[in-house]
């Protein structure tokens, strides 16, 4: 099921690429032609007989398909002229990298303190969590980075767009070049967690307070069980399923609010470049890439996940494996 999502998505996008006014030639040439030179119509029949555009949409598919599968080469960028691997080799990993640590920082701080929201004793603490993950919701990720960024600025002096400092931007890599990014990278980390971390709160203390009150919590507790025992031997790892479950959409979320929170932090990443791809160049090769590679990520990430339930859960284990 997983590979045969991942191939009816990259037929969306290619399809979706193919749709956009004007072939890669014609964008090329008309980019060109804003530089000054001169184009003809010859110019661009040229130019589509050598991107192969002159062929049938099912075979172009097909090449297009078969080299990201067989050789991991997403071809070139229409506008920019470079290889879309070279262009996305370092920025594709580092917007993983951010998204799935704000990911991370999200249920670390989501999954224990929505269990102490459902179980407490204490109205008043779960009264201040709820108005936390509410705020958490009601806050948009940008507005959060817009204060973040006042507040530096005022306070320190600095603030804190991009993710390396101006002596980093293009050095290699090195020990001191990682430090330069762990020390800029937790503002776009925690800034896509903020809002990730609301709703996974609220999911949490939603599912607990479902299983609390059941009746095999009250047998449990009838037989002795009581306490933190109880508490993560039944209501908390049977809600932990769907938490579980919810990983890909939720990194799906924190992916796509990554371009608005990249254009505001100045970051030079995926999310970054998608934007520049679709709204200002029109780089449909370059935005398919992207997009595709976001699909597969989730999609594995959806995969890993249900292996992880069936080794949780013996009734979806059961179910897959029928019966054994």
């Amino acid at each position: 099921m997983a590979v045969f999502t991942l191939l009816i998505v990259s037929l969306i996008v290619f399809t979706l690429m193919e749709l956009v006014p004007g072939t890669c030639a014609e964008r090329y040439l008309a980019f060109k032609n804003t530089q000054g030179s001169g184009i003809t119509v010859e110019d661009i029949e040229a130019e589509k007989r050598r991107l192969g555009l002159d062929r049938p949409f099912p075979i172009r598919f097909g090449s297009w398909i078969t080299n990201i599968v067989v050789d991991g080469d997403f071809g070139d960028s229409c506008i920019l002229r470079v290889s879309i691997n070279e262009l996305l080799k370092e920025r594709f990993y580092i917007s993983l990298a951010i998204c799935i640590t704000a990911l991370i920082f999200s249920y670390l701080i989501a999954i224990p303190v929505g269990i102490i929201s459902a179980t407490t004793k204490f109205r008043s603490i779960d009264t201040i969590l709820k108005f936390i993950s509410y705020l958490g919701i009601a806050l948009p990720n940008f507005l959060v980075a817009l204060c973040i960024m006042l507040f530096m600025t005022i306070y320190y002096g600095d603030t804190m767009t991009g993710l390396f400092s101006e002596k980093f931007q293009n050095a290699p890599w090195s020990v001191d070049r990682v430090k330069d990014f762990l020390s800029r990278a937790w503002l776009p980390i925690f800034v896509l967690g903020w809002n990730a971390t609301a709703f996974a709160l609220q999911t949490v203390r939603a599912l607990i307070l479902d299983e609390h009150g059941k009746l095999y919590v009250m047998a449990a507790r009838a037989r002795g069980l009581s306490g933190m025992s109880l508490l993560w031997r039944y209501p908390a790892k049977h809600s932990l399923g769907p938490v579980i479950n919810s990983l890909g959409f939720d990194l799906n979320r924190i992916f796509s609010a990554l371009p608005v929170v990249a254009l505001i932090l100045i970051l030079t990443e995926a999310g970054a470049l998608l934007i520049e791809a679709l709204a200002r160049s029109n780089d449909q090769q370059l935005a398919g890439a992207i997009i595709f590679l976001l699909t597969a990520t989730i999609v594995f990430v959806n995969f890993v996940t249900d292996i992880i339930l069936a080794v949780m859960d013996p009734r979806i284990r059961k179910g897959v494996m029928g019966g054994n």
